[in-house]
């Protein structure tokens, strides 16, 4: 069974978001995409600085098995990226809640979350996926 926390709010595309204290959305895949995906080999993420759109194509995730687009759950500027998934994109696999997150973004609305799944949400709708 794949990991899941309380404290994130899900896609249905298999991205995460999690409200930082500042405010802040950090974004990044979650545990079952990245077991469903398999060995992670390339992750592209947007700039800092540019505009992501709630529901669009943010960035892209490359493993031995697909490639995937990386949506974002919300709507504004690009502030921080994780650079260390340039060298080490397999941390994704490893510890895609912590260490493998991709972009954070200031959000123009952060009730645009209120779309996002719950985790029991989440997981009712992987469950069915299965």
């Amino acid at each position: 069974m794949s990991e899941l926390r309380s404290e994130l709010k899900y896609l249905e595309s298999h991205e995460w978001a999690r409200v930082e204290e500042d405010g802040t959305v950090t974004i990044g895949i979650t545990d079952h995409a990245q077991e469903a995906l398999g060995d992670v080999v390339f992750v592209e993420v947007p700039e800092v600085g540019s505009q992501v759109s709630i529901g669009e194509e943010a960035g892209v995730v490359e493993s031995v098995k697909a490639a995937s687009d990386i949506y974002s759950p919300v709507s504004g500027e690009v502030i921080a990226v994780n650079e260390a998934l340039e060298d080490a994109p397999e941390t994704v696999n490893s510890s895609p809640y912590d260490d493998g997150w991709f972009f954070k973004v200031k959000p123009d609305d952060l009730d645009e979350l209120e779309k996002a799944l719950s985790m029991e949400d989440y997981k009712a709708a992987i469950e069915s996926d299965d």
